[in-house]
């Protein structure tokens, strides 16, 4: 008896989560990522600023699913889906499946204006985050050497664009690594004299929190002497710097954090798609008219209770993963389907530098370093496998306890 097939394309939260909840199910699973790994992007950031560097966040696919016979893993890039034939095209081939679980993400969206991307990088991958670092580390080597001060001013300005938490994140990093970590480390610039600023279009940062903890991100970036720029668009972005408004700012690290679009699982659907790309589904996540695709996480446009679609957070996509795969073990076993997907908001967080965030619990809501503590102890709870947790947490403390950063190494290609 052939067992029915069940194809999950991506390895992030989403997936992840379904392939786990699958194991040992009656059905033979398959795993589809374009890397070998599985990545935790909330502490990307970490890496870009030198914190931590790439094996401390992430794990090979196939060493966390090792237990799960029934599922195997397949390192390739999709690029697109035969709905009729029923077939996931994966480099030169296809493979077939019965049920498809799509849980591809999203990917950095310039409204427009792709060109940025060049001088201008986003944050979503190991790729982007290690370019990042290189950038930062070499414009202080680049101020160190520079001849006028000019030249070392253009050097040590950073910008980042966007107020949301992955730009609030990053902002207070790079001061904090400009302040702290490598304050003693040069002899012709001080890096404490660095200018960073965090540019956001609307009236304030971290817009999905509530007003009262916006106020207290602004004014922690603040403390750590960064320039937060609100209500002030980004019109140009190229080699010289940044034009904000109708000022120019000459700088020579930008980061991009303000937008994001969803993967191409529309067009691979011929599906409906919302303004940013994802896929309107079902009350049990399933593509309308495809009750055997089911789509998760970034990708997928899921209305909350206040009607909105639900935000591209982790927490958010591993709950879409767990309920997909309580959807497809009650199929197998012919058991009614579990109720329609709800999503169960524990609680949001972001991080502004080293003992500073914000904590939006609903029912209670904290900034400072409570917030902070219980921030550190929610993601590295949240990390793949024991090792991992454990490497993290002690180099979180020694960098608490040191004020180092652990991770300053500028390698690959020179971008700048």
């Amino acid at each position: 008896m052939v067992r029915p097939r069940i194809v999950i394309v991506g390895a992030g939260f989403g997936g992840l989560s379904a392939a786990h909840a699958l194991s040992g199910a009656a059905a033979d699973v398959t795993v589809i990522d374009r890397r070998n790994y599985h990545l935790f992007q909330p502490l990307l950031y970490q890496v870009a600023t030198a914190g931590l560097s790439p094996a401390q966040i992430a794990s090979p696919i196939r060493a966390i699913l090792r237990r799960a016979a029934n599922v195997r893993v397949v390192m390739g890039k999709v690029s697109g889906v035969d709905i009729v034939r029923r077939t996931v095209r994966v480099d030169d081939r296809e493979i077939p499946y019965d049920q498809l679980v799509l849980a591809t993400g999203a990917r950095h969206s310039y409204f427009g204006h792709d060109e940025w991307e060049r001088v201008a990088p986003g944050l979503k991958k190991i790729d982007d985050a290690t370019a990042i670092r290189r950038r930062i580390l070499t414009a202080f080597e680049h101020a160190e050497a520079a001849e006028t001060q000019e030249a070392r001013r253009r050097f040590l300005t950073f910008v980042v664009i966007g107020g949301g938490p992955t730009g609030v994140e990053m902002a207070g990093s790079i001061a904090e690594l400009a302040h702290v970590a490598l304050r003693h480390d040069f002899r012709t610039i001080d890096p404490r004299e660095a200018r960073i600023l965090l540019v956001e279009a609307s009236p304030r940062v971290l817009a999905a929190f509530p007003p009262v903890l916006s106020t207290a991100a602004r004014g922690a970036l603040e403390r750590l002497h960064v320039e937060v720029r609100l209500g002030m668009p980004v019109s140009n972005c190229d080699e010289a710097g940044v034009t904000i408004g109708e000022e120019h700012v000459p700088a020579a690290t930008i980061v991009w954090a303000a937008g994001v679009a969803a993967s191409a699982a529309a067009d691979w659907l011929g599906a409906e798609k919302d303004r940013i790309g994802r896929v309107p589904v079902g009350a049990d996540l399933t593509v309308p008219g495809h009750p055997e695709i089911f789509v998760v996480g970034d990708t997928a446009s899921v209305a909350g209770k206040d009607g909105q679609p639900l935000p591209g957070l982790a927490p958010v996509a591993k709950q879409q993963g767990t309920y997909v795969a309580r959807v497809l073990r009650a199929r197998l076993a012919g058991k009614p389907a579990p109720p329609p997907f709800h999503y169960y908001n524990y609680g949001t967080m972001a991080t502004i530098g080293r003992r500073s965030a914000v904590a939006d619990f609903g029912w209670l809501r904290l900034d400072g370093t409570l917030a902070w503590l219980m921030w550190g102890l929610i993601h590295i709870s949240f990390l793949i496998g024991f090792r991992n947790r454990l490497i993290v947490m002690l180099d979180w403390m020694w960098s608490y306890v040191t004020f180092q950063s652990g991770a300053r190494l500028i390698t690959g290609s020179e971008q700048n």
